[in-house]
């Protein structure tokens, strides 16, 4: 199979671009190394399509390898012939080429099996002639054999037909047209099979054509009958499904030919029909899979690129009841510099609540705290209100809730251990929350990315490709940002291209023994090769290194250039710590291609060069909107139709997003009052961590939902 070519169509790219990309993917190269470093071959191909190729190459490569067993399976039947070669040769897709190897897979024992085991299988081929005259009693009687449990003409010829039925279900052409009419014209219908009130009370008497069956519905439903609480079958056009295969097989309308017509009918009922209902099923759950990874994906990247809060001392706040809120003071660098404990959420306990304030109050003074994180878990929100209340005598501090709290700040905190081993959980999640805050992206890289809840039905997916698919979020993160290594965390280390996990701990220990001075330092570290310095030393940045483009994205392969073009353009790299701002225009001036060819290096490659001196270690999070920080809270009961409101999105899926508009519980803006105009899903107009301006439309105290609007005119 001509890889470069199939893909080179499918992505709409020039054939040079592909083989490239291919070629360094086969070699070892990452992703990220790849769409970063190596912009020249690929024409400048981003992580995301080059993820996508990568996938559909392994799906390729696959398909490949499964078409070489079934053409070994078929030579060793001795059944391969030039016709059965050519439609192998032409499959696309595994489910063709599973089609075509159908007949001669190896089977249970079927009724045809049996059937041919008492040596009706003669009288099979004789209906299947379809002569107009024949008379298949008569010709059946021939069959009788008692010993062979063949007692009369009418077995016979039930025999014979399980035998044709079998062959007509095993036709590869005949299932590929019903499985494309199933799917344009198939019907998927819920019933409900229990009496009782549920989630899924909406699918209670619902159906709705497969073709257009949304991914979050597909994957309600099949949650909905794994729970019991829904009956699903599939409603085609059965008659027509039955013309087609009696318009294949059925020729004439004598005795046998009718034979052969009640095989048909038998065929698509018994083994057809059931078949398909489960490949269309399957096909079904395999698409909402992909969406809604894909929404996961997406949702996650906007989550971990959310602007980092700096510069401010922080104090994390991991609520609870019975053994009180812990709380952990966090520098500007997340370093600790207190913990305690107060006990203010209680009711009655007014002693308690004096003490913790002035425990806050006395915190916030002696460490010049700005900024506060409450954790969304349990008690978060008498903590909010006891933190706000506190707000007026501490000027200039504001707060925010961490919605990440619960599972995923567990299990930050139990990453956290080896560096507070005298730290209780608790006490770790409160610095966790605070450094959450902080830095996002370096907080929740510890953190197993499904953990982190900004998907739908994440449970229900298919957990390898969900993994696979967020772990290379964070890689795309993690190398887009870059990493201080001074100061990395061994989890955030571990997602740099070309590290992982065991080289990761080699660098943290290397760097508290010895220090990592360069960038030329990292080869000194156990097990750190020449290829592993290659992929990873451009996404690493050492900020005080004697070499200035080591605190750069500028890759040392590309230093020698670099040194080339401040010369060209008059500039002295030993300055380059505050940036050169004007570089653009001087390159310019001298004409950018010229510029490339004198120092050696692609356009791309230049213009990369030329932003990173430009602003030096630049964190691309910095472009994008800063949290919203709070100084007040409201209630559900305080929400009115109508009220505005602002907000930040915490969650986007299929048919709407999740918007915190700080009153604990997220109200919910359905796809239909996102925009004024028609969107197929929200993340073309919406994404995780954006600022909205709400309306209030409904609220329900007792479900505690609340229903919002971004267009003031659909209320």
């Amino acid at each position: 199979m001509d890889y470069v070519s199939i893909l080179a169509a499918e992505f709409g790219l020039r054939p040079a671009q592909v083989s490239a990309a291919v070629e360094l993917l086969d070699a070892g190269n990452t992703i990220p190394f790849i769409a970063r470093y190596r912009k020249e071959a690929t024409g400048s191909l981003d992580d995301q399509v080059l993820r996508e190729m990568a996938e559909r190459l392994e799906y390729l490569r696959n398909l490949d390898k499964r078409r070489e067993e079934i053409r070994k399976s078929l030579t060793e039947q001795d059944v391969l012939t030039e016709e059965l070669e050519g439609k192998l040769a032409a499959a696309r897709t595994l489910s063709e080429l599973e089609d075509l190897y159908r007949p001669y897979r190896p089977k249970r024992r079927t009724r045809a099996t049996v059937a041919k085991e008492r040596g009706l299988e003669p009288l099979a081929l004789w209906l299947m002639m379809q002569d107009p005259h024949g008379d298949p009693m008569a010709e059946a009687g021939k069959y009788i054999d008692a010993e062979k449990e063949v007692p009369d003409a009418e077995s016979a010829l039930a025999g014979a037909r399980d035998i044709l039925a079998e062959t007509v279900s095993d036709d590869a052409d005949i299932r590929k047209a019903l499985r494309g009419m199933m799917m344009r014209e198939g019907v998927l219908v819920t019933k409900a099979a229990k009496e009782e009130d549920s989630v899924y009370s909406m699918y209670y008497d619902f159906r709705e054509p497969v073709r257009s069956m949304a991914a979050h519905r597909i994957l309600a439903v099949n949650r909905g009958e794994r729970e019991e609480y829904l009956k699903v079958s599939l409603e085609v056009p059965e008659e027509k499904a039955l013309e087609s295969i009696r318009g294949t097989y059925v020729r004439g309308s004598g005795a046998v030919s009718a034979q052969v017509a009640e095989a048909c009918g038998d065929a698509w009922e018994r083994l057809i029909f059931p078949s398909l209902e489960r490949e269309i099923r399957n096909e079904l759950t395999d698409r909402a899979n992909v969406s809604a990874i894909k929404v996961f994906s997406q949702n996650l990247h906007q989550l971990l690129m959310q602007p980092p809060i700096k510069g401010k001392v922080t104090l994390g706040v991991d609520p609870g009841f019975r053994t009180g809120c812990k709380l952990a003071v966090v520098d500007e660098n997340g370093k600790v510099l207190d913990t305690g404990v107060g006990y203010f959420t209680l009711p009655g306990n007014e002693a308690g609540k004096a003490a913790a304030a002035r425990l806050i109050k006395g915190m916030v003074a002696k460490y010049g705290v700005t900024a506060i994180a409450i954790g969304n878990g349990t008690a978060s929100r008498e903590s909010e209100q006891f933190i706000v209340s506190l707000l007026p005598e501490m000027p200039g501090v504001a707060y925010m809730i961490v919605s990440e709290a619960g599972a995923s700040v567990y299990s930050a905190s139990k990453l956290a251990a080896e560096e507070f081993p005298d730290f209780d959980v608790t006490q770790r999640s409160a610095v966790s929350i605070a450094r959450r805050m902080q830095d996002p992206l370096a907080e929740l890289v510890k953190i197993d990315p499904k953990a982190i809840g900004v998907g739908q039905y994440q449970h229900d997916l298919k957990q390898n490709e969900l993994t696979e698919a967020l772990d290379g979020v964070v890689e795309q993160c993690v190398n887009q940002v870059g990493v201080e290594v001074a100061t990395a965390s061994a989890e955030l280390l571990s997602h740099v291209a070309g590290i992982g996990p065991a080289l990761a701990k080699n660098i943290v220990a290397y760097r508290e023994e010895n220090g990592i001075p360069t960038r030329q330092t990292l080869k000194k570290v156990p097990k750190l090769g020449p290829k592993a310095f290659e992929q990873c030393a451009g996404f690493l940045r050492v900020a005080d290194s004697k070499n200035p483009l080591d605190s750069t994205g500028v890759h040392p392969e590309s230093y020698d250039a670099a040194k080339a073009l401040q010369e060209k353009l008059g500039y002295d790299l030993k300055n380059l710590k505050g940036g050169i701002p004007e570089i653009p225009l001087k390159a310019r001036a001298f004409g950018e291609e010229k510029l490339a060819a004198e120092i050696g290096v692609g356009l791309p490659t230049l213009k990369d060069m030329i932003a990173e001196l430009q602003k030096p270690g630049r964190d691309p999070r910095d472009e994008l909107p800063k949290p919203v920080l709070r100084t007040d809270v409201l209630d559900i009961k305080d929400l009115k139709p109508g009220m505005e409101l602002t907000g930040t999105v915490r969650n986007v899926i299929d048919f709407g997003a999740f918007v915190d508009i700080g009153v604990h519980q997220d109200g919910l803006v359905h796809i239909s009052r996102i925009a004024d105009k028609f969107i197929r899903h929200p993340s073309e107009v919406l994404k995780v961590g954006d600022v909205v301006k709400v309306w209030v439309v409904s609220v329900d105290e007792k479900k505690q939902r609340i229903g919002l609007t971004m267009v003031k005119n659909k209320m």
